[in-house]
Order: structure tokens, then sequence, then C-alpha cells
């Protein structure tokens, strides 16, 4: 039997930790964090983190599981997943996945990418050749090997076409022959069903993304970026440089954290990296979208720039008894 999977997401700083504690209680639900970053203990500020008073009103799960020299994975963290969705079921209890890392949420719904590991010395190379020669290059060198996969990305997408170039080489297939292996869904009412043709999945889930519009947005993560550095960003990140483990691969590339750390090492002035981590935090935003778009039966609930977290919750609450009628 499938279970039912509530999901709120949309773009980072679009205010969905804000409201996703009354979203809990109205659904009487846990919340899993769906947040890549979150998962690391002492990454807190730049995480936006919710506070532990939050987490002590409703059960968070998935947030400072790890300390910051480990690695994770989308895999990881859908067997993480599972494991918490099973104990929670077993309480009696909905789940309500929270978070705006796409590939953690498509991974939970449809299922793992089965590609080849990283290959961190590939990767080198192909991050070398694109700042000799361009994005661009790298791209046109996509589409001699995947077409396919070629057409649906952005051509100034380096990570992903990074990633398909080196399925590529180290497979001789493209990646878009391991993403057909992942699980397609079809909408059913509210929520969405697995296609017939494929193996029934464990979940069905409803997904409910907030959206704002782009002015609105790039104004709250202008506001955010500046509290971060109010709240201790700095000193943040100087602690977690200290600790002789030092910190992951994965850690030391979150956004915000890479571009401090770049900034302590004395590559930029304290101006030019608060500009930087508000661009990149905005492009990051606009690809969180394009993936948003790609995702099934999502139910958007649009939110006014002068709008109180309180109405938009109550949006959401009425969207959410609509969808259980």
């Amino acid at each position: 039997m499938s279970i039912p999977l509530w999901i709120l997401t949309g773009q980072t700083a679009s205010g969905k930790s804000e409201v996703a504690p009354g979203i809990a209680s109205e659904l009487d639900a846990e919340i899993i964090s769906a947040d890549s970053m979150q998962v690391y203990r002492g990454m807190d500020i730049g995480t936006a983190k919710p506070s532990i008073e939050v987490r002590r009103q409703v059960p968070h799960h998935l947030i400072d599981i790890l300390d910051p020299w480990e690695s994770y994975s989308a895999g990881k963290y859908v067997k993480d997943a599972e494991q918490v969705i099973h104990e929670i079921v077993k309480r009696g209890k909905r789940s309500l996945v929270v978070g705006g890392t796409v590939l953690y949420i498509k991974s939970l719904i449809e299922g793992i990418f089965t590609g080849p590991q990283a290959d961190w010395n590939l990767r080198k190379e192909l991050e070398r050749l694109s700042e000799e020669r361009g994005t661009a290059y790298l791209y046109n060198m996509l589409k001699e090997a995947d077409p396919q996969a070629a057409s649906r990305l952005h051509p100034n997408d380096l990570r992903r076409i990074t990633r398909a170039l080196e399925v590529y080489e180290k497979t001789g297939k493209g990646i878009s022959t391991f993403q057909s292996q992942w699980q397609r869904y079809v909408v059913v009412g509210a929520g969405l069903k697995p296609a017939p043709t494929i193996q029934k999945r464990r979940y069905i889930p409803t997904i409910v993304a907030i959206r704002r519009t782009k002015e609105d947005l790039h104004n709250r993560i202008e506001h955010r970026v500046e509290r971060m550095f109010e709240l201790g960003l700095l000193n943040e990140v100087r602690l977690l440089l200290e600790n002789p483990n030092g910190l992951s691969r994965e850690a030391r590339q979150a956004l915000g954290y890479k571009e401090v750390i770049e900034h302590l090492a004395g590559n930029y002035e304290l101006e030019e990296c608060k500009a930087l981590i508000k661009k990149r935090t905005r492009l990051f935003a606009k690809r969180q979208m394009t993936w948003f778009r790609s995702f099934p039966c999502v139910h958007w609930v649009d939110v006014g720039e002068k709008e109180s977290t309180e109405s938009l919750l109550e949006k959401v609450k009425s969207l959410l008894r609509n969808l259980e009628v």
C-alpha cells in the first residue's frame, strides 16, 4: 500500500520554514527536512536552519545528523528519509517533507538515479576546461555526446553539464539512459500515483509550492543575506574552518559558505562576498523554479509582497483542506 506524502517546497527565501510548523500542526504531521546542508551540525546561520525552539514545538528530522567533515548524498538521504517515514507512520502521524533541495525531493518520490559515482579528478579536468574555454565549450561537448541531455539543460548550467559529461565518459552511455530508470507518476485527483507500466512505488506525493514574484523574492534574498552576516555568519565559518577535521567537499561548496571561505582567504572584500552570495542565490532560485515547473501536479500558492506569514499560512491550510476533500 502506498503511503501519502505531503511536500512543502518553493524557492530559497520563499517562506517555507516560516509556515512549515503551522502546516505540520494542520496535518498532524512531523517535518522531514529536504535541505542538503541542514544535515550538518554547526552550519546554522548560512542554512537558515529552524531554531531549537521551533524544533521543540514540532518534531523535525534529518537536521543536525552529520558533522561538517562527513559526506552525504541523495542516496543516503532517501535511505534515511524512508526510515523516518516508517517510524512516523508507526506513530500514527503524517510526514511533511519541507525544503528546496530538488534532487532530494525528486529522488524520494521517483527513485534513485543509479549512475556512476562522482569522479572528482575528471570533474576537476572538466572544470579546468570550463575556466579556460568557457561553459559553452563543455555544453557543445555534451551536445555531441548526449544530445538528449543537452536539450534539457541550460547552456550555463555548468554543474549538470559536468555531471552529464562525467557519466558519458565513465559509462559510454548518456545520462538520459540512467535517468529513464526513475519512477514516473500520473495525476490522480489531488496527488500522484505511479504510472501503471512501472512498478508501484511506496509513496503518493502531494506537492505544495510557495511562489513569489521575482522582484519580491530578490528583495527577500537581499535581506536574508544581510541578516545572516548580522547574526554572525563570518564567525560561524571561522569556527568550522578551525576544526582540525576540516569540511567535506559538499559542506565546503554550500552556498554562502563557499563565498565566505574565499573572503576569509583574502580573495574577496566583505562587500564583494555579500554581493556574490546574493547573485548566486538568485541564480540558484531561478534553477529551482525550472525544476519545480517540471514536477507533475504541483499545487502553487502565490503570495503577495506585503502579505504576512499568517496570511500565507492560512492560504496553504485552505489549499490543504480542499485537497483532502
